[in-house]
């Protein structure tokens, strides 16, 4: 059994821990509704982008006949990318041991060589463990992204593909379902899958018509590249989000634990103590004893 003293500093070190799991559930907090507000703003402008891409596609698709743009154009699979997206930091409960392990089964099914593009120093450092070559990464994007942070992500992965160096793409990503749940994704990115114009439609089935200035053509030319970095944007705005959210739920696990073990502790460490106490009174009264006698 443990020594009094030795329980004391237990105590003591416990609530320690407990002060700085409390201090960063706070902090995580005062973040996550920023950070849950951000990708919630981003889902109308997705949405209505579809819309829009849906009915250019349309468009254009009956007036080029077998001409297409590269970024829609499927072409034989020999090489994959994965654009991995994860948090830079730890203390998130299985996030990112979720996050990791959805990829790496995912890269595993494969059968063409896979690469990575990184974003977060944790999924970077699983696929650089895991012996995956990883072309490119990117940390240090913040608790709160702009979208022209994201914009290097979607070129790397736009010119790779454009050349030919990888024949698919897929994205991996957490999506923020609540704050007490985070559900790891994966999509095809490249190439892009438009959405059809019934998918996107009105409830009523009567679907606008524009006119296009300048051609339709050149305005779906400069929007898919747009459309792929606004499903990147939005990807990291879902870790963003769902990272404060683990961090703050498994911060509140870890305060209401280290309150339990000190309470278990002290209890403890009292029984010691009281143990100590009764031994020395009965040493007292026996030395008594032994005097009268």
């Amino acid at each position: 059994m443990p020594t009094i003293r030795q329980l004391k500093r237990r105590i003591t070190s416990v609530k320690n821990t407990q002060k700085i799991t409390n201090a960063l559930q706070l902090v995580a907090a005062s973040k996550m509704r920023r950070a849950q507000d951000r990708a919630l703003q981003a889902e109308p402008y997705s949405s209505k982008l579809r819309s829009v891409l849906a009915g250019l596609a349309s468009t254009v698709g009956s007036s080029q006949g077998e001409r297409i743009h590269p970024l829609l154009a499927s072409r034989p699979v020999r090489n994959i990318a994965v654009l991995h997206i994860t948090p830079d930091r730890g203390l998130c409960g299985g996030l990112n041991s979720n996050l990791n392990r959805s990829a790496g089964t995912f890269v595993a099914a494969q059968h063409e060589p896979v690469s990575v593009v990184a974003v977060g120093k944790k999924g970077r450092d699983f696929f650089v463990r895991a012996h995956v070559h990883v072309t490119a990464e990117f940390t240090e994007l913040g608790d709160y992204p702009s979208a022209a942070d994201t914009l290097a992500i979607g070129r790397v992965l736009v010119e790779d593909y454009v050349n030919g160096t990888i024949d698919r793409a897929y994205i991996s990503y957490p999506e923020l379902v609540s704050t007490a749940v985070q559900r790891p994704v994966i999509r095809q990115l490249l190439p892009i899958e438009t959405p059809t114009a019934e998918e996107q439609s009105a409830p009523t089935g009567m679907s606008a018509q524009y006119i296009f200035e300048p051609s339709p053509e050149e305005v779906l030319a400069r929007l898919l590249p747009r459309y792929i970095e606004m499903q990147i944007y939005e990807a990291v705005l879902q870790n963003a989000a769902s990272f404060q959210s683990a961090q703050m739920v498994a911060m509140k696990n870890a305060t209401d634990n280290a309150g339990e073990i000190t309470r278990e502790l002290t209890l403890t460490y009292n029984k010691a103590r009281q143990e100590q106490i009764t031994k020395e009174l009965l040493d007292i009264v026996g030395g008594a004893a032994a005097l009268e006698d």
